[in-house]
């Protein structure tokens, strides 16, 4: 009995689907040349778009929230339409908070960390993938089990350590306990295995490179992608990190989510104005992504075809 294949058209031309070995010839398979697309039906479109709206969604209410009194916002129902307090709302949350040194603040805390991450994490990440020498494996365990201790528990010694040294209250011990991390040496690791093969550092070699210029010419170039994610993911987390900058710093010197904190200390706060200060702080990570979106994305799907 002879098996006929039946064509599919795609967006690049059809697609033939051939019988399955392990059906017996009765089945079918779907088999896609290179660079050929599979075009999305109702639900896929459905799909997308209410994943994009719960996403917005967030931020769309507290603009709504920001431009509101206290009064409204607490409504039943809430509203669901800006309305004309927004401005106003900005400008109180700004000045009762201190929002501009905060934010400048945050700015030099999340740079100084995202800097430092991606500089020691590389070259951490390229010692471990491609370098060898004893005890890496014991080494790179060590590190790994570094992530499942809780950071509660070094909190203590850490704000003692930092007082003695002379740093309490100042922006230098947010900074310095958080320049390298376990994950991301983990990261660029796992990146560098397959993105960085040997034969490309061996030629380097050949040409006369040094170390240096090893990890200057190879190795920075074809860690590029990963480090523009995980430099995305450390400046989010550096920007949103409230628990540890609240008990290192004063109140006089606050980054931006201490700041907030602040607006909302009060026995009664007005939420329209926290609103509006939430708002003002997620401003800089959209321009972030804004600017640098289009590197972040390309170092995601480069991570994603690896392999």
């Amino acid at each position: 009995m002879t098996t006929t294949s039946t064509p599919y058209k795609t967006a690049s031309g059809p697609v033939h689907a051939a019988p399955s070995p392990a059906s017996g010839g009765k089945g079918r398979r779907l088999r896609i040349g290179a660079g050929q697309q599979l075009k999305g039906g109702p639900f896929t479109y459905l799909a997308l778009i209410v994943v994009g709206l719960g996403s917005v969604f967030p931020l769309y209410w507290t603009l709504v929230a920001a431009s509101h009194d206290q009064q409204r916002v607490l409504d039943d129902p809430p509203p669901f339409i800006p309305g004309g307090r927004l401005f106003s709302n900005l400008e109180a949350a700004w000045e009762q908070a201190n929002l501009g040194k905060a934010i400048v603040n945050s700015v030099i805390v999340a740079g100084s960390i995202t800097v430092a991450t991606l500089f020691f994490c590389t070259l951490a990440g390229y010692a471990f993938a491609k370098m060898r020498f004893r005890g890496r494996n014991v080494l790179m365990t060590a590190v790994i089990a570094t992530l499942t201790i809780p950071p509660q528990l070094s909190v203590v010694p850490l704000f003692m350590m930092m007082s003695d040294i002379g740093w309490g209250g100042k922006l230098e011990s947010v900074i310095f306990p958080t320049l390298v991390g376990a994950f991301g040496v983990f990261f660029m690791r796992q990146y560098l295995i397959e993105a960085l093969p040997y034969e490309l550092i061996e030629a380097a070699k050949v040409d006369g490179a040094n170390n240096l210029r090893i990890v200057w010419s190879v190795v920075l170039p074809a860690a590029r992608p990963a480090m523009m994610v995980l430099g995305m993911l450390t400046f989010v987390q550096a920007w949103n990190d409230f628990f540890w900058p609240f008990l290192a710093l004063n109140q006089e010197n606050p980054t931006i989510q201490v700041a907030l904190g602040q607006l909302s200390a009060s026995y009664t706060p007005d939420q329209s104005i926290v609103m509006a200060g939430a708002l003002i702080s997620t401003l800089p990570l959209l321009v972030v992504f804004v600017v640098f979106g289009k590197q972040i994305v390309g170092g995601i799907m480069a991570g994603a075809v690896k392999g």
